[in-house]
């Protein structure tokens, strides 16, 4: 199917950021913008669940509960992300790398399932990673399980309110191509977090 020419854009900024926030994970090089590389060396298990404030929202083991900040821990498997039922705290906890890439993950491969795949899955079935590598490896195969849904779909389906029936955001009310848009936004902004804290910690958590 070729791909529809205003989906072409939204794409290619996809590719890119998830190119760039791979790279940052897993190295062993990132572009600094400029078209220079910057050596760069795999994401630790130091790093990824590293707290840099008290009261942090972060994985953890399904045996050992949710830390005092939250109420629960969503997913399946021995480790779970930890959340609080709506509304949440205003302000919200300060979030470590490891929720946010596994919520980047988890927001990845879910809507790829509710766009192609079973129409099925919730943050139930979801699988969080207690260590960077597992973490990373997940977020490349959600990211291309996303990449295959976009390729899916026609100019008929980016106008289709509810294509993707992904059940924890707008996606029933908003049009597919608006759905698109969000989650290039949602890899851009998370994955300039996961960078900031990449460099966070190797300044302050050593």
């Amino acid at each position: 199917m070729a791909i529809p020419a205003r989906l072409s854009p939204l794409l290619a900024e996809f590719d890119f950021a998830r190119k760039r926030l791979t790279d940052r994970l897993a190295g062993p090089v990132v572009d600094s913008g400029n078209g220079t590389d910057v050596p760069v060396g795999p994401l630790t298990d130091a790093e990824y669940l590293w707290e840099p404030a008290p009261g942090c929202w972060s994985v953890r083991r399904f045996a050992d509960g949710p830390g005092p900040a939250a109420a629960l821990l969503t997913g399946t498997g021995d480790w779970g992300r930890e959340t609080a039922p709506y509304p949440h705290p205003v302000p919200p906890p300060f979030t470590t790398l490891a929720w946010r890439l596994t919520h980047l993950s988890e927001l990845l491969e879910l809507r790829a399932d509710h766009t192609n795949g079973t129409r099925s899955l919730t943050r139930d079935d979801y699988r969080s990673a207690g260590d960077a590598a597992t973490a990373t490896a997940d977020f490349d195969r959600a990211a291309g399980a996303w990449r295959e849904a976009l390729l899916s779909v026609g100019d008929k389906e980016l106008d289709t309110v509810g294509h993707c029936s992904y059940p924890h955001g707008g996606d029933a009310e908003e049009p597919f191509l608006e759905i698109v848009w969000w989650v290039n936004q949602e890899l851009l902004h998370h994955g300039a977090e996961i960078a900031l804290l990449r460099d966070l910690h190797r300044t302050l958590g050593a």
